[in-house]
C-alpha cells in the first residue's frame, strides 16, 4: 500500500490543535488484536474492543494521521434519509427502509458516544436539505416524499421564497426538508475519539501497511519498519480495502473534492439574510453539497473522480477551486470572489448496489467499510458491532445490519474505471446547472 501523504489543506484538520506525542511502528511486535485504519471505524472497533478486553493488547495502526483520512475530510453530514445512495437508485421500499434503519442506529451510536464523553462536535440537529434549480425536479422529490411519509420520516416540501429565507440563496426553485439528520464538525468529532482510547489501546500513525499473509492462525502484517503478528485483525480501510487485496471486486474508492470560505464578516453574512446553520444535498446524484457551517464558513462538494485515491497535487487542487468558486458564485453572486480559504481532497469507497461491507472473512479476520458516503454514523456503528461480530458475540444491531442487501460483484479492471468512469460523465452532464 502506497504512503498516504499528511496534507495541511484541509480546513476541518485545520482547526484543530496539531497532535504530541504521535507513533510510528519502528519494531516487530506481536498482538490479540490489531485494527488496520483509524478513523470512525477503527477507532470505534479499538474503543469497543478496549472495554470488553480490558487486559488484552489491542494494537491500532494507520497509514497516515489518525483520523485526518475521510473522516475528517467529509462535509459532516449525519445523515436519515440518502436520495443518491450511488449508481443504482435503490426504488425498492423494503430494501430502503433496512438501509435508513442501519442510518438511524448510527445516529444514535454517535448520539451516545458524544453524551457519553461530552463531545463538543458542534452537534446540529438541524435537518437536511436535499435541493435542485430545476423546477422538473419536483417530480423526483415528490415521489421521494411519497416514500418518506410510508416510512414514517418527518419531512417538508418546499418552493424558492420559503427556501431563500432558510439558507439565504434564490438559487433553487425546490426543496424537500428532512427533519432527522444531523450537521456536525467532523474533525472535532474523530479527534475525540482519538483522545478517549482505552489505555489497553496502542496507536501506531504514519505506517502503512505494506503487504500481511495468514500462516495456520497467525497473521502477520508487514510495515516499512516493522510487522506485527496478532490472533485477529479488523480491517476498517474504507476506501482503500480493494488496495489491501480486501473485498477487492466489491468496492471502489472515488476522490471528492471540497472548499471551505473564510468565515463570512458581519456586512456578508447580512447580505444573506444571516440564516441559520444549514446543509443542502443535490437532487441529481453529480450536483454540489453545499452548507453554511455554525461559525459562517461556506463548504462546497461539486466533484467526484475515479483518481489516483493516495494524493492529490496542489496543482490539480486549485482546478477543483476554481470549480467551487463558481458554485458559491452562483449562489451567493454578492460575495467576493477570493473567499475560498482552503481546498482538499479525500475519499469516499462505493459498492455497485450502494451497500456497505461488513464481515467476517475467517475466524481470524473481519473487515467493516464501503459506507457510500454516509460514514459518519454507519461507520461508527460498524465498527462498535465488527468488534462484537469479531469476539463472537451477538446483537440486534448486527442483525439489522445483516438484514441488508449485501455489496453485490463488480467487473474487473479495466472495465470497472471505464464504466465508473462513464458513469460520473453521464451524471456530470445531466447535474450541470446544479455544480
Amino acid at each position: 500500500m502506497t504512503t498516504v501523504l499528511n496534507d495541511n489543506n484541509c480546513a476541518w484538520i485545520n482547526d484543530l490543535n496539531p497532535r504530541s506525542n504521535t507513533l510510528t511502528l519502528s519494531s516487530n511486535l506481536d498482538t490479540e488484536w490489531l485494527i488496520v485504519g483509524a478513523g470512525y471505524t477503527g477507532l470505534s472497533a479499538a474503543r469497543k474492543l478496549g472495554q470488553l478486553y480490558p487486559n488484552q493488547k489491542i494494537l491500532i495502526v494507520d497509514a497516515q494521521l489518525a483520523g485526518e483520512g475521510a473522516s475528517s475530510r467529509n462535509s459532516g453530514y449525519l445523515v436519515d434519509t440518502t436520495l443518491n445512495d450511488g449508481f443504482t437508485s435503490n426504488k425498492e421500499i423494503e430494501n430502503y427502509k433496512k438501509k435508513t434503519d442501519i442510518y438511524k442506529i448510527g445516529i444514535e451510536t454517535v448520539k451516545k458516544f458524544i453524551k457519553e464523553y461530552q463531545v463538543d462536535c458542534d452537534w446540529n440537529e438541524t435537518g437536511k436539505y436535499f435541493a435542485s434549480s430545476k423546477k422538473e425536479d419536483k417530480k423526483i422529490l415528490e415521489k421521494f416524499s411519497e416514500n418518506l411519509s410510508n416510512l414514517g420520516f418527518e419531512h417538508k416540501l418546499l418552493t424558492n421564497e420559503n427556501l431563500k429565507k432558510k439558507i439565504g440563496t434564490n438559487f433553487y426553485n425546490i426543496a424537500l426538508h428532512t427533519k432527522g439528520g444531523v450537521l456536525l464538525h467532523p474533525g472535532k468529532l474523530v479527534r475525540a475519539m482519538i483522545d478517549i482510547l482505552p489505555k489497553n489501546v496502542t496507536l501506531y500513525e504514519n505506517s502503512p501497511l505494506l503487504n500481511w499473509k495468514k500462516v495456520n492462525d497467525i497473521i502477520t502484517c508487514n510495515f516499512k519498519n516493522g510487522s506485527i503478528k496478532t490472533k485477529k485483525v479488523i480491517f476498517a480501510t474504507n476506501g482503500f480495502l480493494k488496495s489491501l487485496g480486501i473485498k477487492t471486486n466489491y468496492n471502489f474508492p472515488i476522490t471528492l473534492t471540497a472548499s471551505m470560505t473564510r468565515p463570512l464578516s458581519n456586512e456578508e453574512f447580512q447580505s444573506i439574510g444571516a440564516p441559520k446553520e444549514w446543509g443542502v444535498l443535490p437532487v441529481k446524484p453529480m450536483g454540489a453539497t453545499i452548507r453554511m457551517t455554525k461559525d459562517r464558513r461556506i463548504l462546497i462538494r461539486n466533484t467526484a473522480e475515479v483518481h489516483n485515491p493516495f494524493t492529490m497535487a496542489q496543482s490539480i487542487l486549485e482546478k477543483r477551486s476554481m470549480k467551487q468558486k463558481i458554485g458559491i458564485k452562483k449562489r451567493f453572486p454578492q460575495l467576493p470572489n477570493d473567499i475560498i480559504q482552503s481546498t482538499w481532497s479525500g475519499i469516499v469507497s462505493r459498492s455497485r448496489n450502494s451497500s456497505q461491507i461488513f464481515e467476517k472473512l475467517n475466524d481470524n479476520i473481519y473487515v467493516a467499510g464501503c459506507y457510500n458516503g454516509s460514514g459518519i454514523g454507519v461507520g461508527t456503528l460498524f465498527g462498535e458491532q465488527i468488534a462484537i461480530k469479531a469476539s463472537n458475540e451477538n446483537t440486534s444491531e448486527i442483525e439489522t445490519i445483516e438484514a441488508r442487501k449485501k455489496a453485490t460483484w463488480l467487473p474487473p479492471q479495466p472495465f470497472l474505471d471505464l464504466g465508473v468512469k462513464a458513469r460520473l460523465m453521464f451524471e456530470r452532464l445531466r447535474a450541470k446547472s446544479e455544480i
